[in-house]
């Protein structure tokens, strides 16, 4: 459930398109239809923070796993849905996506840079959608990180923000 009043991320993508998402990854994948939904939502989250941090997040790497992003390709390809969800988000503009070459991202920022451009999101998801929860650790590529390889429990990666981290 949204922390506070973000829309129903579903109803501004539209039940057809959202089912249809889940049909195909469903299919594509194997995962159980319930992964595969909690997918598209954390998908629908992260379209949503773009949207609205356009600021704070423009330019930062996906901090998301590549099925999250598979499902954005996906997205984008409807595109006169897609340009109405976005339309509908608080940014009210077309999120583009940009893939980087291998080489390209040999020279992105440093592993100290991207860890603290991944903690960027965390206080803004936890503003809008509330704490990271266990349904959402297998789609947050630092989240799941800091949980299975540091040990941390979800009450202390609540805490975190890229200034204290």
């Amino acid at each position: 459930m949204p922390h506070n009043e973000t829309p129903d991320l579903r109803e501004s993508l539209g039940a057809q398109l959202h089912d249809e998402l889940v049909d195909y990854f469903t299919e594509k994948t194997g995962h159980e239809p319930g992964f595969v939904q909690r997918q598209v939502l954390e998908c629908l989250r992260y379209l949503y923070l773009v949207s609205k941090y356009r600021e704070e997040l423009g330019g930062l790497f996906l901090p998301v796993e590549q099925e999250i992003d598979e499902i954005w390709h996906y997205l984008i390809l409807q595109t006169r849905e897609y340009a109405s969800f976005c339309a509908r988000l608080p940014g009210g503009m077309f999120i583009h996506h940009r893939s980087i070459s291998y080489e390209n991202y040999q020279q992105q920022p440093s592993r100290e840079q991207l860890a603290e451009q991944a903690l960027r999101w965390l206080p803004l998801y936890r503003a809008e959608f509330g704490p990271f929860d266990e349904g959402a650790l297998p789609h947050w590529t630092m989240v799941r990180f800091l949980h299975e390889q540091l040990s941390m429990s979800l009450e202390e990666i609540a805490a975190l923000d890229a200034a204290n981290a």
